[in-house]
């Protein structure tokens, strides 16, 4: 079960690529809150699966319930102690039985023998219908990363909903996740499966364009964004020849454009929106810059490196884990050490970093990936 697979994003293209190898050996349905309307198996190329679609959304509950609720949410939050009872009380209170039950029910017309939760509220959600869904192998799929989730200024969860999580999460067969290190952070059961290459290769990169890229969504401080335009500028002032290409779309383009104005980088970053042939970008840059300030497993890295993309990335736990001494690292959200790393990385022996990204990239083979996840399912 997922929030949506009719959209885009890099959960969304993950979830489809699992499923449509999965749906090789299983009957697999994707439970979305995707509507109807939005249906269009050609975004992830679906329709070349087998794969059944059930459109769910929850019904509201009474006002006089959602006040109750609320009140008692935000107690749990703010001044009770948190413990298994209170936790147990409050993912009723977060989740009114009337979209609670309606959401067991809708399971429960599915016979599943497995069923997963795509992202960690509705993996927690999806342990709130436990009773309800007796015999049945539930597993949590969490894609963001530990400390994105629970840190104190998270823009997820909070550090005050951690101990919650975790009992609740603690009541299905595993969770996934996608990293070792964060699976050391869990105190409950769980299981690391890295996320595969989801893209099939373009052509390789020259190594020739003097182009840095960057790709993702336009949502506040993830992306780091912001720090790279910023970066670019001081590098941008001792080298006239390299340049930046963004793709991507979301709320923040027009800061991200007026940055660009005001830094008077128009005619050395250009801004491109989100496209099917983003293999053309890889294939035409030089080197890919990661500047996010959390990521749970970021696909472009191995998209970048199955093109033979040298990196330079923030010196993040799981790039770290994915990609070893292989980066450039700089301290994640210090703009003068990631201008500092885009000069580096104008300076390296180009052709070895392209063949060791293309090694690394080979790991991450969905053949490999989507083989652990049967193991997982059939044990």
């Amino acid at each position: 079960m997922t929030d949506s697979i009719f959209s885009y994003g890099g959960v969304q293209r993950v979830t489809a690529v699992i499923a449509k190898e999965l749906a090789m050996d299983y009957d697999v349905t994707i439970v979305t809150l995707d509507k109807p309307e939005q249906k269009d198996t050609s975004l992830y190329n679906l329709q070349e699966a087998d794969i059944h679609y059930r459109f769910f959304q929850y019904p509201e509950a009474p006002q006089w319930k959602q006040l109750i609720c609320k009140t008692y949410s935000y107690l749990y939050r703010r001044v009770l102690p948190q413990i298994k009872l209170t936790s147990d009380l409050y993912a009723h209170s977060s989740f009114p039985s009337e979209k609670r039950d309606a959401l067991a029910k809708e399971l429960q017309r599915g016979n599943y023998d497995v069923i997963i939760g795509v992202h960690a509220p509705l993996s927690v959600r999806l342990a709130a219908c436990k009773k309800q869904l007796k015999g049945v192998k539930l597993i949590g799929w969490i894609h963001n990363s530990h400390q994105a989730l629970f840190c104190s200024s998270s823009h997820y969860l909070g550090l005050e909903l951690r101990k919650h999580y975790e009992w609740q999460l603690g009541k299905l067969y595993k969770t996934v996740v996608l990293c070792h290190y964060d699976a050391k952070e869990y105190k409950i059961p769980t299981q690391v499966i890295y996320n595969p290459l989801t893209l099939k290769q373009g052509d390789p990169s020259l190594g020739t364009s003097k182009k840095f890229l960057a790709v993702g969504r336009f949502s506040p401080l993830h992306k780091g964004f912001d720090l790279l335009i910023q970066a670019f500028a001081l590098f941008a002032k001792n080298n006239k020849e390299w340049t930046l290409d963004i793709v991507g779309e979301g709320e923040e383009e027009e800061s991200y454009r007026n940055l660009i104005t005001e830094l008077q980088l128009e005619k050395r970053l250009s801004i491109h929106p989100f496209t099917n042939n983003i293999q053309e970008y890889y294939s035409e840059a030089q080197v890919y810059i990661l500047s996010s300030r959390w990521e749970g497993m970021p696909l472009v890295l191995m998209e970048a490196m199955s093109h033979g993309l040298p990196i330079v990335s923030s010196d993040l736990p799981v790039c770290k884990e994915i990609m070893g001494d292989f980066a450039i690292y700089f301290k994640n959200g210090n703009i003068n050490d990631l201008a500092r790393s885009l000069k580096d990385a104008t300076e390296i022996d180009w052709e070895r970093k392209s063949k060791e990204a293309l090694t690394i990239a080979k790991r991450f083979d969905i053949t490999t990936i989507s083989n652990q996840w049967r193991k997982l399912i059939d044990e």
